[in-house]
């Protein structure tokens, strides 16, 4: 009954998108792994919505929505994420549920990110600086202070001494100016008053809401490439943004998900450094760029752009054993006489058809295309399959060929409703079927 959806690429696929289109088939939108440096973008009309930490189902009036215990929380993001969405009509209210495990993040993360990031120099990861890192290394070093901590407003309890002792590691490391251990823990007092009446135990909220039968959507950020496991190491996010982050980050069994729809555009984009084969410079990378509109929701960064590398796809089929593809963004292809796809690399004499684990190797592959013809007419805002011009179906059919999984939406505009259901497709069936994948 349940679905998750999993970025397929480097991140920005338009996740956002396509869950909200599915939102109003289920109950819950749950987030699982990330923090605010996620930007899902949402439009409905003229209207445009970013979210960064809300799950994108808070849209709809009625869904309920979790952050997960895999989730760092950054509660001056999430407040003024709150506040933004009121002035646009959407009342959160008592539909978020917080994970009183999730870790949370505090002004010394995001200092000690950029002093991070300064020193790497040339080898930097190109993060956001939002202290997501920090957050997540201090939750591995068992030194991190989580969302249930925040309610000890002692004045010499457990959550002063965490924050004394994290403070003083950060004036050791970043030197001149001190901060104030105090100062931050008046402010973290504030914080609980504004955040108590959202925080609870979301892995049990999820087990007896589908105990009782309800639907949920499981929301991932970020993307396969970027998983600190199964990413393009070391430039990748500080979580688990594969499939394996979500029963980890939300506190519920493998047996919950029912079918995984990996997000995919029908080219490749990714933010910051690190391997990209397909990239293209110069003019194409430009004309990309701008008709895709590649500019990183949260940070306005340009986004680097490549053709379609379904090398790296089939990767994330592999990982997270996707059932289905979502394409999105077909129609900034429209009017090119030609679109390449990658369909392997070439290493030195060696031609590589999965996607190499050693980031060095990767940085060395030319990618080996195989070129489509393109189409004159346009796809932008087409709505059913059969009015795609035949060179569009020939090139999503030649990705479910390459991919090795089957198309169950394309996304022809930013709109959330120029998108084309396949008809008997994954998600076509699922909707129609809800006891479908409660096996």
């Amino acid at each position: 009954m349940n679905i998750a959806v999993i970025g397929a690429q480097w991140g920005d696929e338009g996740k956002g998108k396509i869950v909200d289109l599915l939102t109003p088939h289920v109950s819950i939108v749950a987030r699982y792994q990330g923090g605010h440096n996620a930007g899902h973008t949402v439009n409905v009309g003229d209207a445009q919505f970013i979210l960064h930490l809300l799950p994108s189902g808070i849209l709809h009036p009625g869904v309920r929505c979790v952050i997960g215990n895999g989730v760092v929380v950054d509660p001056d993001a999430l407040f003024a994420e709150i506040e933004t969405l009121a002035t646009q009509g959407i009342e959160v209210g008592d539909r978020l549920l917080i994970s009183d495990k999730a870790h949370v993040i505090l002004p010394y993360h995001r200092e000690l990110e950029v002093l991070a990031e300064a020193r790497r120099g040339d080898r930097r990861i190109g993060t956001t600086s939002r202290g997501i890192g920090p957050s997540y290394e201090d939750k591995v070093g068992r030194r991190g202070i989580r969302v249930a901590d925040l309610g000890d407003t002692s004045d010499d309890g457990p959550l002063a001494a965490a924050i004394r002792e994290n403070v003083s590691a950060r004036n050791r490391a970043i030197g001149g100016a001190e901060a104030d251990w105090r100062a931050l823990h008046a402010d973290v007092r504030a914080v609980w008053a504004r955040l108590e009446r959202w925080v609870g135990d979301a892995s049990l909220f999820l087990t007896r809401a589908m105990e009782a039968g309800e639907r949920v959507l499981f929301e991932g950020a970020q993307g396969t490439l970027l998983d600190i496991d199964h990413g393009t190491y070391p430039f990748v996010s500080s979580s688990n943004s594969t499939v394996g982050g979500l029963c980890t980050g939300l506190g519920v069994g493998p047996r919950s998900i029912g079918a995984v729809l990996g997000i995919a555009k029908a080219y490749t984009t990714r933010v910051g450094r690190g391997p990209l084969p397909t990239e293209l410079h110069g003019t194409m990378g430009d004309q990309l760029r701008e008709s895709g509109r590649e500019y990183g929701a949260s940070t306005g960064r340009p986004r680097r752009c490549g053709w379609y590398d379904a090398v790296a796809v089939r990767y994330a089929v592999r990982i997270n054993g996707l059932d289905a593809l979502a394409i999105t963004k077909i129609d900034v292809l429209d009017g090119l006489d030609e679109i390449p796809l990658c369909t392997s690399y070439r290493h030195g004499d060696e031609v590589l058809t999965e996607f190499p684990s050693n980031g060095s190797t990767l940085a060395g592959c030319e990618p080996v295309y195989e070129v489509l013809a393109g189409w004159s007419s346009r796809t932008a805002g087409v709505r059913r399959y059969e009015d795609l011009p035949s060179q569009a179906k020939t090139y999503l059919k030649r990705i479910e060929a390459v991919t090795g999984v089957p198309i169950a939406i394309v996304s022809t505009g930013s709109d959330r409703a120029d998108t084309i259901l396949m008809t008997g497709g994954l998600i076509d069936r699922w909707q129609a079927e809800p006891a479908l994948f409660s096996e």
